[in-house]
């Protein structure tokens, strides 16, 4: 028996993977979990074969579910926290996103498989065997992008500016920082940071930093 924790935050569809997979013979499903946190406490607790993640949980200030000073965790995260603690543990992320950054960010936090929920039934169950034998489970959408992103290498250019913006974001500066730095105002450093967000495809300072520093725009 293949046993499984379901980490979703939304209740019906959580129920509704819970159907799905108590169809099968070989799979039993021995926990759920509403949140990230919740995901790793019960994988941690229950040590399952494999977790089937949500990437997108709830923060606090819309489920109401974490303690004050809590910080919620998404699926990535608790991808990364289960993981470093039971690297035996499998996680496949199942989810209705399938952008770039998404797929990456999964993959790179260890997960071993990225399917889709609108995936037939038949494709999310031979994707669950496939990781409960050691192997990697990937959309064939998930799997065409992966090999265009590989097959063609990105292509980004960055202006002068905004590389001295984001060389100093390297270096552990803080947008005032930035500004002082380079005798900008602070919306004018905000908007290169957004300008670099956009071309490089990401949402944040951190993976802005770790991509250029891949493509060669930044020197390590």
């Amino acid at each position: 028996m293949i046993r499984i924790v379901v980490a979703d935050d939304h209740p019906i569809v959580r129920s509704g993977i819970v159907a799905l997979l108590q169809d099968a013979p070989d799979v039993e499903v021995v926990g759920e979990a509403a949140s990230g946190t919740e995901a790793v406490e019960t994988a941690l607790r229950l040590k399952p074969d494999l977790v089937l993640m949500d990437l997108r949980m709830p923060l606090p200030s819309r489920s109401g579910n974490a303690s004050v000073g809590e910080v919620e965790l998404d699926g990535v995260a608790a991808t990364l926290q289960i993981l470093a603690s039971e690297p035996g543990i499998r996680v496949i992320v199942l989810t209705t996103y399938e952008t770039d950054e998404a797929i990456l960010s999964a993959i790179e936090a260890g997960a071993t498989g990225y399917l889709l929920k609108a995936a037939p039934q038949d494709e999310i169950l031979a994707g669950i065997r496939s990781v409960a034998r050691g192997e990697v489970a990937l959309a064939p959408s998930i799997a065409t992008l992966l090999v265009r992103r590989v097959a063609k290498p990105v292509t980004v250019t960055l202006s002068a500016r905004e590389s001295e913006v984001l060389a100093l974001v390297a270096d552990g500066n803080s947008n005032p920082s930035i500004a002082k730095a380079l005798f900008l105002s602070e919306a004018t450093v905000k908007t290169h940071l957004l300008h670099v967000f956009e071309k490089l495809g990401v949402r944040d300072r951190t993976r802005a930093v770790i991509l250029a520093m891949e493509l060669g725009l930044l020197k390590r």
